[in-house]
């Protein structure tokens, strides 16, 4: 199993494969494509996170040691991100996802890509995926 920081870098590289933009956003889009959708029992209003634009469900799970995240999105570009995130933290201890730099997200360059609103999700999809690491370490 690769750790945070691994999983990390090869999105960094990922992103680095390509020089425009547009191909970045198309990149996100496949990502979103991919995502292990959530339950539909877990679309709930506790599982919608505060602060994005889009309607963006979270969730996470203990299995044994590991959290493992599931999430869905009605945008997109938004899914691709939430892909992007759990890629980065699902089946991770919750001290590692708590412990963990997000300085990749600064490194593809996503935040100064996006929109003032996606941006402002994005912050809120990290701090609900920390959160969900803090009370499950309290376990």
């Amino acid at each position: 199993m690769n750790t945070i920081k691994e999983i990390q870098e090869e999105i960094v590289d990922e992103f680095a494969l390509f020089d425009e933009w547009m191909d970045k956003y198309e990149h996100l889009i496949e990502l979103g494509k991919d995502l292990e959708i959530i339950a539909e029992e877990n679309k709930t209003e506790e599982n919608l996170i505060k602060g994005c634009q889009s309607r963006v469900w979270l969730h996470a799970k203990l299995e044994g040691d590991k959290v493992i995240f599931t999430a869905d999105s009605d945008a997109i570009i938004t899914k691709g991100i939430v892909a992007l995130m759990i890629r980065a933290f699902t089946n991770q201890t919750p001290k590692d996802i708590a412990e963990a730099s997000l300085d990749f997200i600064d490194e593809i360059g996503l935040k100064e890509h996006l929109s003032p609103t996606r941006s402002n999700g994005l912050l809120a999809m990290v701090k609900q995926i920390k959160m969900y690491a803090l009370v499950m370490s309290r376990q």
